[in-house]
């Protein structure tokens, strides 16, 4: 395994980092695909096996039972001080008003909630889901400044956002003197580029860590269009990503397969490479339901593409609607 330094810290994390939006109990109807908490654990303590150290969940993820399962295991299975734990907070955990959001109250109760669910009394990385229109981002950042102050979390990092509202986020910290972000958890892959426009060069110029999630757009890029898997048929999040675009995205899917017979590897391996090779990627985080996420992912660590390739994979992109910033 590959270890880089988190953006502007000095804190070591693996180039890969283990998604767990698939862990949790399915009766919560957040996601029909998830795992149960038996094989949750087994993705984990294989991904330690394989010298991943960084893993990433948030408190919406099947309503907390994805916190719940990942924290058992960790506790299990690792020693938590080598282990870099991210968590997030925004999204609507209760009905009724103050149930979501990132206003002071929400992040002080939602913090206490999270690390009771991990069992731990801190997390490496505390996470904005998305921006919150409807709270001051003074209110949010002094928040997050003291929850860092608290020792609640060592770092604070923030998620799916437009780039000038990232750098307004920055700058108020900034001004203020409180804790600034040291990550941007965006939404970036082959077949969704649209975030090497703004965001990429903001993160680079401030030395902000990136860790794209859906680097395999939800699996689209590991398989031909026309195979159907249980999750691209009920996933309605992956469908309102990707739905709209298969015509244009076919080209790039299909070279993304030429380049896996090329290189004798996966398709998967092939996208990750891609992703891996971008300056200022970080780690792509993973989603693992099965272990060939975990290994199949571990091996494109091997896999340098030529520049060539690369053009070759990039040539035929067209501009995207912007999915993931509200």
């Amino acid at each position: 395994m590959e270890y880089v330094k988190f953006g502007n810290t000095g804190m070591d994390v693996s180039r890969l980092c283990v998604g767990a939006m698939g862990f949790g109990d399915v009766s919560t109807g957040f996601h029909q695909w998830v795992i149960d908490e038996d094989n949750s654990r087994k993705m984990v303590k294989l991904a330690l096996d394989q010298g991943i150290n960084f893993f990433d969940t948030a408190n919406i993820y099947s309503k907390g039972t994805s916190e719940l399962y990942l924290g058992k295991a960790l506790k299990d299975f690792a020693n938590r001080d080598e282990i870099v734990l991210a968590t997030k907070v925004w999204g609507k955990m209760q009905e009724g008003p103050n149930g979501g959001g990132l206003s002071r109250k929400a992040i002080m109760s939602e913090i206490d909630k999270s690390l009771m669910r991990l069992g731990t009394d801190y997390v490496d990385l505390y996470i904005i889901h998305r921006w919150d229109y409807n709270t001051p981002i003074e209110e949010t950042m002094e928040a997050l400044n003291d929850v860092v102050r608290m020792g609640k979390t060592r770092y604070i990092g923030a998620s799916a956002m437009f780039a000038w509202q990232f750098q307004k986020a920055l700058y108020t910290a900034e001004k203020h003197g409180w804790t600034r972000f040291v990550s941007m958890q965006n939404h970036m892959n082959l077949i969704y580029r649209e975030e090497e426009r703004e965001m990429l060069p903001l993160c680079k110029a401030e030395k902000i860590a990136i860790t794209p999630y859906s680097p395999l757009a939800g699996g689209k890029l590991t398989r031909d269009l026309s195979e159907t898997t249980f999750r691209g048929d009920t996933d309605t999040v992956m469908k309102m990503k990707y739905g709209n675009t298969e015509a244009q995205d076919s080209t790039i899917i299909n070279r993304v397969a030429e380049l896996a017979d090329k290189y004798d590897a996966k398709r998967a391996q092939i996208a990750l490479a891609w992703l891996l090779q971008k300056e200022g990627v970080t780690a792509p985080i993973v989603g693992t339901t099965k272990e060939t996420h975990i290994t199949d992912a571990v091996k494109a660590l091997e896999i340098k593409l030529s520049p060539e390739d690369v053009a070759y994979l990039e040539e035929t992109y067209i501009p995207h609607k912007v999915v993931g910033a509200q």
